[in-house]
Protein backbone atom coordinates (compact mmCIF):
# COMPACT_ATOMS: atom_id res chain seq x y z
CA UNK A 1 0.00 0.00 0.00
CA UNK A 2 1.24 3.42 -1.19
CA UNK A 3 1.45 5.36 2.53
CA UNK A 4 0.97 9.20 2.65
CA UNK A 5 3.00 11.50 5.01
CA UNK A 6 1.23 13.26 7.22
CA UNK A 7 2.36 16.86 7.44
CA UNK A 8 6.02 16.83 8.41
CA UNK A 9 5.44 15.22 11.08
CA UNK A 10 7.53 11.75 9.78
CA UNK A 11 4.82 10.11 10.25
CA UNK A 12 3.05 8.07 7.27
CA UNK A 13 -0.80 6.69 6.92
CA UNK A 14 -2.74 4.88 4.83
CA UNK A 15 -5.13 6.77 2.26
CA UNK A 16 -8.13 5.73 4.73
CA UNK A 17 -8.72 6.80 8.37
CA UNK A 18 -10.71 4.56 10.52
CA UNK A 19 -13.78 7.06 12.38
CA UNK A 20 -13.36 4.92 15.54
CA UNK A 21 -16.60 7.07 17.36
CA UNK A 22 -18.57 3.69 17.27
CA UNK A 23 -16.41 1.53 19.00
CA UNK A 24 -18.46 0.82 22.36
CA UNK A 25 -20.98 2.70 21.01
CA UNK A 26 -23.32 1.86 17.93
CA UNK A 27 -20.38 -1.02 17.31
CA UNK A 28 -20.16 -3.41 20.60
CA UNK A 29 -17.14 -4.93 21.90
CA UNK A 30 -17.27 -7.85 19.96
CA UNK A 31 -18.40 -5.69 16.56
CA UNK A 32 -15.38 -3.77 17.25
CA UNK A 33 -13.04 -5.94 17.80
CA UNK A 34 -13.67 -7.78 14.11
CA UNK A 35 -13.83 -4.40 12.41
CA UNK A 36 -10.18 -3.51 14.40
CA UNK A 37 -9.22 -7.26 13.40
CA UNK A 38 -9.89 -6.28 9.53
CA UNK A 39 -8.36 -3.09 9.41
CA UNK A 40 -5.20 -4.78 10.45
CA UNK A 41 -5.61 -7.51 8.20
CA UNK A 42 -5.57 -5.00 5.19
CA UNK A 43 -3.56 -2.20 5.94
CA UNK A 44 -5.46 0.21 6.62
CA UNK A 45 -4.07 0.99 10.19
CA UNK A 46 -4.67 4.50 10.80
CA UNK A 47 -7.41 5.31 13.26
CA UNK A 48 -8.81 8.39 14.64
CA UNK A 49 -11.15 8.63 18.14
CA UNK A 50 -11.26 11.56 20.77
CA UNK A 51 -11.02 11.17 24.78
CA UNK A 52 -15.34 12.44 24.46
CA UNK A 53 -16.13 9.39 22.20
CA UNK A 54 -18.89 8.26 23.24
CA UNK A 55 -19.98 10.57 26.17
CA UNK A 56 -23.30 11.58 24.85
CA UNK A 57 -24.81 8.30 24.44
CA UNK A 58 -27.25 7.36 27.34
CA UNK A 59 -25.17 5.72 30.78
CA UNK A 60 -21.70 6.81 28.77
CA UNK A 61 -18.90 8.99 30.45
CA UNK A 62 -16.66 9.38 27.33
CA UNK A 63 -13.56 7.10 27.13
CA UNK A 64 -15.25 4.32 26.10
CA UNK A 65 -13.96 4.07 22.48
CA UNK A 66 -10.31 4.64 23.89
CA UNK A 67 -11.13 1.89 25.76
CA UNK A 68 -11.81 -0.27 23.66
CA UNK A 69 -9.10 0.35 21.33
CA UNK A 70 -6.99 -0.60 24.19
CA UNK A 71 -8.11 -3.65 24.64
CA UNK A 72 -7.81 -4.86 21.60
CA UNK A 73 -4.08 -3.44 21.21
CA UNK A 74 -3.50 -5.47 24.18
CA UNK A 75 -4.91 -8.63 23.15
CA UNK A 76 -3.73 -8.48 19.55
CA UNK A 77 -0.38 -7.34 20.85
CA UNK A 78 -0.57 -4.60 17.54
CA UNK A 79 0.58 -0.99 19.01
CA UNK A 80 3.49 -0.93 16.91
CA UNK A 81 1.30 -1.87 13.60
CA UNK A 82 -1.41 1.45 14.33
CA UNK A 83 -1.50 4.65 14.11
CA UNK A 84 -3.70 6.15 16.54
CA UNK A 85 -5.01 9.49 16.51
CA UNK A 86 -6.94 10.76 19.42
CA UNK A 87 -8.08 14.14 20.27
CA UNK A 88 -8.59 16.40 23.56
CA UNK A 89 -10.30 19.69 24.58
CA UNK A 90 -14.40 18.16 24.18
CA UNK A 91 -16.57 18.63 27.45
CA UNK A 92 -16.42 15.84 29.25
CA UNK A 93 -18.40 17.06 32.72
CA UNK A 94 -16.99 18.65 35.90
CA UNK A 95 -15.21 21.21 34.05
CA UNK A 96 -12.62 19.40 32.36
CA UNK A 97 -12.70 20.86 28.50
CA UNK A 98 -10.53 23.54 26.41
CA UNK A 99 -7.05 23.51 26.02
CA UNK A 100 -5.53 24.78 28.88
CA UNK A 101 -1.99 23.41 29.79
CA UNK A 102 -3.06 21.94 33.00
CA UNK A 103 -5.78 20.13 31.52
CA UNK A 104 -3.98 18.93 28.18
CA UNK A 105 -1.65 17.11 30.89
CA UNK A 106 -4.11 15.45 32.82
CA UNK A 107 -6.43 14.20 29.99
CA UNK A 108 -2.92 13.23 28.08
CA UNK A 109 -2.60 10.53 31.13
CA UNK A 110 -6.18 9.42 30.77
CA UNK A 111 -6.09 8.80 27.26
CA UNK A 112 -2.89 6.67 27.52
CA UNK A 113 -4.32 5.16 30.50
CA UNK A 114 -7.54 3.93 28.17
CA UNK A 115 -5.53 3.54 24.85
CA UNK A 116 -2.88 1.34 27.21
CA UNK A 117 0.05 2.71 25.44
CA UNK A 118 3.25 5.30 26.40
CA UNK A 119 2.40 6.71 23.15
CA UNK A 120 -0.51 8.50 20.86
CA UNK A 121 0.80 9.41 17.50
CA UNK A 122 -1.53 11.86 16.50
CA UNK A 123 -2.58 13.91 19.43
CA UNK A 124 -5.30 16.76 18.42
CA UNK A 125 -6.93 19.66 19.55
CA UNK A 126 -10.67 18.55 18.77
CA UNK A 127 -11.81 22.20 18.91
CA UNK A 128 -10.46 25.90 18.92
CA UNK A 129 -10.30 26.93 22.73
CA UNK A 130 -10.28 31.27 22.65
CA UNK A 131 -9.79 31.48 26.32
CA UNK A 132 -6.71 29.92 26.52
CA UNK A 133 -3.52 31.75 24.37
CA UNK A 134 -2.05 29.35 21.46
CA UNK A 135 1.13 29.74 22.95
CA UNK A 136 0.10 27.90 26.57
CA UNK A 137 -1.72 25.26 24.29
CA UNK A 138 1.11 24.81 22.45
CA UNK A 139 3.51 24.89 24.63
CA UNK A 140 2.02 22.17 26.87
CA UNK A 141 2.15 20.24 23.95
CA UNK A 142 5.84 20.58 23.36
CA UNK A 143 6.36 19.45 26.60
CA UNK A 144 4.40 15.78 25.86
CA UNK A 145 5.99 15.50 22.71
CA UNK A 146 10.09 16.16 24.33
CA UNK A 147 8.77 13.18 27.66
CA UNK A 148 7.84 10.80 24.11
CA UNK A 149 3.95 10.73 25.23
CA UNK A 150 2.82 12.69 22.01
CA UNK A 151 4.27 12.09 18.41
CA UNK A 152 2.96 14.60 16.40
CA UNK A 153 0.18 17.55 16.93
CA UNK A 154 -3.23 18.57 14.89
CA UNK A 155 -6.11 20.40 14.73
CA UNK A 156 -9.76 20.18 14.94
CA UNK A 157 -12.49 22.27 13.82
CA UNK A 158 -10.11 25.23 13.66
CA UNK A 159 -10.99 28.37 11.67
CA UNK A 160 -8.36 30.13 9.06
CA UNK A 161 -7.33 32.73 11.05
CA UNK A 162 -6.80 30.65 14.10
CA UNK A 163 -4.54 28.17 12.55
CA UNK A 164 -2.64 30.82 10.59
CA UNK A 165 -1.84 32.63 13.72
CA UNK A 166 -0.93 29.00 15.64
CA UNK A 167 1.37 28.50 12.90
CA UNK A 168 2.93 31.48 12.68
CA UNK A 169 3.77 31.34 16.55
CA UNK A 170 5.07 27.99 16.00
CA UNK A 171 7.67 29.33 13.19
CA UNK A 172 8.31 32.57 15.43
CA UNK A 173 8.81 30.85 19.25
CA UNK A 174 10.12 27.34 17.90
CA UNK A 175 6.94 25.20 19.35
CA UNK A 176 5.76 22.12 17.76
CA UNK A 177 3.21 23.21 14.82
CA UNK A 178 0.04 21.36 13.96
CA UNK A 179 1.06 19.02 10.86
CA UNK A 180 -2.35 17.63 10.00
CA UNK A 181 -6.03 20.12 10.35
CA UNK A 182 -9.33 17.78 10.63
CA UNK A 183 -12.13 19.40 8.89
CA UNK A 184 -15.60 18.73 8.22
CA UNK A 185 -15.45 17.72 4.03
CA UNK A 186 -17.48 15.85 1.79
CA UNK A 187 -18.82 16.01 -2.07
CA UNK A 188 -21.59 17.83 0.36
CA UNK A 189 -20.22 19.76 1.96
CA UNK A 190 -16.61 22.12 0.29
CA UNK A 191 -17.45 25.91 0.62
CA UNK A 192 -15.76 26.19 4.23
CA UNK A 193 -13.08 23.90 3.37
CA UNK A 194 -12.40 24.74 -0.24
CA UNK A 195 -12.60 28.65 0.43
CA UNK A 196 -9.46 29.36 2.69
CA UNK A 197 -8.30 26.08 4.61
CA UNK A 198 -7.65 24.26 1.37
CA UNK A 199 -4.81 26.62 -0.07
CA UNK A 200 -3.21 27.33 3.90
CA UNK A 201 -2.76 23.76 4.21
CA UNK A 202 -1.37 22.86 0.75
CA UNK A 203 0.62 26.22 0.95
CA UNK A 204 2.17 25.36 4.74
CA UNK A 205 2.05 21.14 3.84
CA UNK A 206 -0.19 20.38 6.52
CA UNK A 207 -1.81 17.01 6.14
CA UNK A 208 -5.67 17.02 6.22
CA UNK A 209 -7.63 13.97 7.68
CA UNK A 210 -11.58 14.66 6.87
CA UNK A 211 -14.43 14.08 9.28
CA UNK A 212 -17.42 13.20 8.04
CA UNK A 213 -16.66 12.77 4.90
CA UNK A 214 -19.92 10.63 3.71
CA UNK A 215 -22.18 13.55 5.23
CA UNK A 216 -23.06 11.61 8.18
CA UNK A 217 -24.30 8.81 5.83
CA UNK A 218 -25.75 11.09 3.51
CA UNK A 219 -23.86 10.22 0.44
CA UNK A 220 -24.18 6.62 0.95
CA UNK A 221 -27.66 7.50 -1.09
CA UNK A 222 -29.12 5.18 1.29
CA UNK A 223 -31.79 8.34 3.02
CA UNK A 224 -33.74 9.83 0.26
CA UNK A 225 -36.61 11.12 1.68
CA UNK A 226 -37.54 12.74 5.09
CA UNK A 227 -37.68 10.64 7.66
CA UNK A 228 -35.40 8.15 6.14
CA UNK A 229 -33.31 7.97 8.80
CA UNK A 230 -35.80 8.71 11.70
CA UNK A 231 -34.44 7.01 14.65
CA UNK A 232 -30.98 6.45 13.61
CA UNK A 233 -28.00 8.37 15.49
CA UNK A 234 -27.55 10.39 12.03
CA UNK A 235 -31.15 11.67 11.85
CA UNK A 236 -30.25 15.39 12.32
CA UNK A 237 -27.03 15.65 10.62
CA UNK A 238 -28.80 14.30 6.95
CA UNK A 239 -32.19 16.13 7.33
CA UNK A 240 -30.66 19.13 5.82
CA UNK A 241 -29.56 17.47 2.83
CA UNK A 242 -32.71 16.28 1.82
CA UNK A 243 -34.19 19.01 -0.39
CA UNK A 244 -34.65 19.00 -4.15
CA UNK A 245 -30.58 19.73 -4.70
CA UNK A 246 -29.34 16.95 -2.68
CA UNK A 247 -31.61 14.81 -4.13
CA UNK A 248 -31.02 15.46 -7.77
CA UNK A 249 -27.17 15.22 -6.87
CA UNK A 250 -28.03 11.53 -5.31
CA UNK A 251 -29.08 10.92 -8.90
CA UNK A 252 -26.09 12.06 -10.59
CA UNK A 253 -23.90 9.98 -7.65
CA UNK A 254 -25.87 6.74 -8.46
CA UNK A 255 -24.75 7.34 -13.07
CA UNK A 256 -21.21 7.55 -11.80
CA UNK A 257 -21.18 4.41 -8.96
CA UNK A 258 -22.79 2.57 -12.22
CA UNK A 259 -20.34 3.59 -14.87
CA UNK A 260 -17.74 2.87 -12.39
CA UNK A 261 -19.04 -0.61 -10.93
CA UNK A 262 -19.17 1.04 -7.36
CA UNK A 263 -21.28 2.55 -5.08
CA UNK A 264 -22.30 6.08 -4.03
CA UNK A 265 -20.32 5.60 -0.96
CA UNK A 266 -16.86 4.50 -2.79
CA UNK A 267 -17.16 7.22 -5.42
CA UNK A 268 -17.66 9.61 -2.78
CA UNK A 269 -14.66 8.22 -0.92
CA UNK A 270 -12.91 7.91 -3.99
CA UNK A 271 -13.25 11.35 -5.10
CA UNK A 272 -11.83 12.45 -1.06
CA UNK A 273 -8.78 10.72 -1.56
CA UNK A 274 -8.04 12.05 -4.81
CA UNK A 275 -8.41 15.32 -3.96
CA UNK A 276 -4.89 17.09 -4.02
CA UNK A 277 -3.42 17.93 -0.41
CA UNK A 278 -5.99 15.57 1.45
CA UNK A 279 -3.94 12.59 3.35
CA UNK A 280 -7.53 10.78 4.70
CA UNK A 281 -10.49 10.91 4.82
CA UNK A 282 -11.85 9.38 8.06
CA UNK A 283 -15.28 7.42 7.95
CA UNK A 284 -16.99 4.78 9.81
CA UNK A 285 -18.87 1.05 9.50
CA UNK A 286 -20.47 -0.85 11.92
CA UNK A 287 -19.86 -3.86 10.46
CA UNK A 288 -17.14 -6.19 8.40
CA UNK A 289 -19.52 -5.72 4.95
CA UNK A 290 -19.50 -1.77 5.43
CA UNK A 291 -16.00 -1.58 6.16
CA UNK A 292 -14.99 -3.72 2.87
CA UNK A 293 -17.45 -1.76 1.03
CA UNK A 294 -15.35 1.41 1.86
CA UNK A 295 -12.15 -0.27 1.33
CA UNK A 296 -13.20 -0.94 -1.97
CA UNK A 297 -13.61 3.26 -2.22
CA UNK A 298 -10.02 3.51 -1.37
CA UNK A 299 -8.90 1.14 -4.32
CA UNK A 300 -11.30 2.71 -6.80
CA UNK A 301 -9.59 5.68 -9.19
CA UNK A 302 -12.94 7.94 -11.08
CA UNK A 303 -11.99 9.34 -14.56
CA UNK A 304 -11.72 12.85 -15.21
CA UNK A 305 -15.38 13.24 -16.57
CA UNK A 306 -16.69 11.96 -13.61
CA UNK A 307 -15.24 13.85 -11.35
CA UNK A 308 -15.80 17.24 -13.22
CA UNK A 309 -19.81 16.19 -13.20
CA UNK A 310 -18.91 15.56 -9.62
CA UNK A 311 -17.34 18.71 -9.28
CA UNK A 312 -19.79 20.61 -10.87
CA UNK A 313 -22.94 19.40 -9.42
CA UNK A 314 -21.81 20.08 -5.57
CA UNK A 315 -20.19 23.45 -5.51
CA UNK A 316 -20.75 25.17 -2.16
CA UNK A 317 -22.87 22.80 -0.10
CA UNK A 318 -26.32 20.45 -0.67
CA UNK A 319 -27.76 21.54 2.33
CA UNK A 320 -30.93 23.40 1.94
Amino acid sequence: MDLRPLGRSGLSVPPFCFGGNVFGWTADEATSFALLDRLLETGFTFVDTADVYSRWAPGHRGGESEAVIGRWLKDRGARDRMTIATKVGMDMGDGRKGLKASYIEEAVEASLRRLGTDRIDLYQSHADDSETPLAETLAAYDRLIRAGKVRAIGASNYAPARLREALALSARDGLPRYECLQPGYSLADREDYEAELEPLCREEGIGVISYFSLAAGFLTGKYREAGAAAGRAREARVAPYLNPRGLAFLDLLDDVARDHGATPAQVSLAWLIARPGLTAPIASATSVAQLDELIGGVRLTLDPAAVARLEEASRGSLKG
